[in-house]
């Protein structure tokens, strides 16, 4: 198989996208609400009243499933990540923007870093405000750099090192 083979197909690649877009909206949903309740509570009062695609509810129930296992690790990581801010100081959207590049950029091996970088910043661009997407980017940069350099104690080795036994 080659790289070329592994690469997801446009389809694929816009079905992700969506997903990302939906998943915010749940983060965001659940922020709102006072995070009472879990995140697929969240997600089913979003289902209730939203048509999502068929295809792309399990890449969103997957991203919430990351999420919800690891928000402790993600929302520290961050803390190490943000220079001068607290995270719950933050906007909702932004928060939730970062929570989602940040679960993929630690927690799934399917995309890349880099990807789930411009994502977030995709995100923000659509969902922030007008500083959102240089904020965004900024803060995912640092924890790209946390994640490579291990300088997170919470922050766990590389993917390609864990599935080689290896530390950081």
């Amino acid at each position: 198989m080659t790289a070329q083979d592994a690469r997801p197909s446009r389809l694929e690649r816009v079905d992700r996208t969506r997903a990302r877009s939906w998943t915010t909206q749940v983060l965001y949903r659940w922020e709102s609400q006072g995070r009472s309740g879990g995140l697929l509570d969240a997600f089913q009062d979003v289902l209730r009243t939203r048509r999502i695609a068929e295809r792309r509810i399990p890449i969103v129930r997957a991203h919430l499933d990351r999420i919800d296992d690891h928000l402790a690790e993600i929302d520290g990581v961050l803390s190490g990540a943000l220079d001068n801010w607290r995270l719950e100081r933050l906007s909702r959207i932004d928060r939730s923007i970062l929570r989602l590049a940040t679960s993929e950029i630690l927690f799934d091996e399917e995309v890349p870093p880099k990807v789930a970088l411009q994502e977030g910043i995709r995100l923000a661009g659509q969902y922030g405000g007008a500083e959102s997407p240089r904020f965004v980017n900024g803060v995912l940069d640092a924890v790209l750099r946390i994640r490579e350099g291990g300088g997170y104690e919470g922050a766990p080795p590389p993917a390609s090192q864990a599935a080689h036994g290896t530390e950081g």
